[in-house]
C-alpha cells in the first residue's frame, strides 16, 4: 500500500489539505474524498455550483500529421471527421472488444502560448489506466506519423459543474462560455493565463472543465471557489463525485467498465462507430452476439439500505447479476444502484431482489440515467 509520502500530488494538494479535506489513496493519488459533509456537496453541485479538483486523470497529447487516422484506428468512436473544438468520448479497447478504457477525445482549436506545444488532438483518461494507455498507444504509433505526450505532470484540470458553474465561470475567460456548446471546447484565457475550456462534466450538470499550467491552477481555483461561496456552492470530493455520476447513470472503470466487459454490454452503443472504419476491438464487437452476456441496469429499492458493488441479485432464489455501483441517493432520498444482470431479467419494471449480507431487499430495474438535469 503506498503511503502519503509516496503518494503522487495534484497542484492543489494542498490547498485541499489546509482546507479540511480528508485526503485518500486514489489511483496512487493523495485526493480529497470530502470536506464536511459528502451530502451537502453533492446538494450543492444540484442546487448550485461544486468546483472539483480532477488534475489526477491523465491528459494525453496526439501529435502529428496522422493524428487523427491514429486515434481513429484506437478509439470506438469516429474521429477523423472530428472539427476542431469538437470533443468525443469513447472507448478504448482490446482486441477481443474488452474496455481498456473510457476517453475523452478533443480536437483543439487553437494555440495555448504558455502551455507545451498544443496538439492537434488530446485525450483524458482515467487515472487508474493513465500508464497502461500511454503505454498501450505508444506500442502502436510506430505504423503512423504520430507522437504521444502525456502532460499530467506539466498540467492541472479543474471542473466546475451545477447550474451556476457557466454564468461564475464566464466572467473570468476571455471567451464567451454562455454560447459553447455541450462537449465543445475552446482555448480561451482564464485569468490572463492560457487555459483550454471544455463544456464536459461528470456529474449529470451543466458546467465546464479547465486545462491549465500547473503553475497558474492555485490561483484560478481560489478566484472560482471565491465566487462559488457566494451562491452556496462548495469544493467538492470524491465522495459526492461518485454519488453525483452514479445518479446520472455513468459508469466508473473498475466498476461498469473493465476489460471483460463490452461497450455493448455497458449500454453504451452511442460511443460505437462500426460502419465503413477499423479499429481495434471491431471485429469482435461487430460479430458479438451479447444475448447471454449480463447487461447494465439501474436498480431501484426502497428504504434507506444501499446495495454495494459485489452484492448478488437475484430472481426469486436465483441469481442474475452482481450490483457494481451502489449509493443512497441524496437527491431521490432513496437507495440507488447499477448492476450487470441477465438479459432476460433486464426490462425496465422487472422486480429482482438484492442480498445485502444475507437481507434481501426488494428492488426494480428502472430506466438509466435516474437523474437527467432541466433544460
Amino acid at each position: 500500500m503506498a503511503t502519503t509520502a509516496t503518494l503522487a500530488k495534484t497542484p492543489l494538494h494542498d490547498w485541499h489539505a489546509s482546507h479540511g479535506g480528508r485526503m485518500v489513496d486514489f489511483a496512487g493519488w493523495s485526493m480529497p474524498v470530502q470536506y464536511a459533509s459528502i451530502v451537502d456537496e453533492h446538494n450543492a453541485t444540484r442546487n448550485a455550483a461544486g468546483l472539483f479538483d480532477i488534475s489526477h486523470m491523465g491528459r494525453l497529447a496526439i501529435r502529428g500529421p496522422d493524428s487523427a487516422k491514429f486515434l481513429d484506428a484506437m478509439v470506438t468512436r469516429r474521429i477523423t471527421d472530428m472539427k476542431p473544438g469538437q470533443i468525443r468520448y469513447g472507448l478504448v479497447c482490446n482486441a477481443e472488444g474488452g474496455i481498456l478504457d473510457d476517453v475523452l477525445v478533443y480536437r483543439w482549436d487553437g494555440h495555448l502560448n504558455s502551455m507545451p506545444t498544443p496538439p492537434e488532438f488530446h485525450m483524458v483518461v482515467n487515472a487508474s489506466n493513465r500508464q497502461k494507455i500511454v503505454e498501450w498507444l505508444a506500442d502502436r504509433q510506430n505504423e503512423f506519423a504520430v507522437r504521444v505526450e502525456d502532460l499530467t505532470p506539466s498540467t492541472a484540470m479543474i471542473a466546475l459543474q451545477g447550474p451556476m458553474a457557466i454564468q461564475i465561470a464566464d466572467p473570468l475567460c476571455a471567451e464567451e462560455l454562455t454560447s459553447l456548446r455541450y462537449y465543445r471546447g475552446i482555448a480561451s484565457p482564464v485569468l490572463n493565463y492560457d487555459c483550454y475550456v471544455s463544456r464536459t462534466g461528470y456529474t449529470g450538470e451543466d458546467g465546464c472543465e479547465i486545462i491549465c499550467g500547473a503553475e497558474h491552477a492555485l490561483e484560478i481555483w481560489e478566484t472560482l471557489y471565491d465566487a462559488i461561496q457566494e451562491c452556496g456552492g462548495s469544493a467538492v470530493g470524491l465522495g459526492a463525485r461518485d454519488t453525483l455520476r452514479l445518479e446520472a447513470g455513468m459508469p466508473l472503470y473498475g466498476h461498469e467498465l473493465s476489460e471483460n466487459i463490452t461497450p455493448l454490454q455497458a449500454g453504451l452503443d452511442f460511443a460505437v462507430n462500426l460502419a465503413d472504419r477499423d479499429f481495434i476491438g471491431r471485429d469482435a464487437l461487430a460479430n458479438s452476439i451479447d444475448g447471454a452476456r449480463p447487461v447494465r441496469v439501474g436498480l431501484q429499492m426502497d428504504g434507506r439500505r444501499a446495495a454495494r458493488e459485489g452484492c448478488p441479485v437475484l430472481e426469486g432464489d436465483n441469481p442474475v447479476g452482481t450490483v457494481t455501483s451502489g449509493t443512497y441517493s441524496p437527491t431521490f432520498e432513496r437507495p440507488l444502484a447499477m448492476a450487470f444482470v441477465k438479459p432476460a431479467v433486464a426490462a425496465i419494471g422487472t422486480p429482482l431482489t438484492v442480498d445485502i449480507r444475507g437481507t434481501h431487499l426488494p428492488a426494480t430495474v428502472v430506466p438509466l440515467p435516474f437523474y437527467e438535469r432541466g433544460k
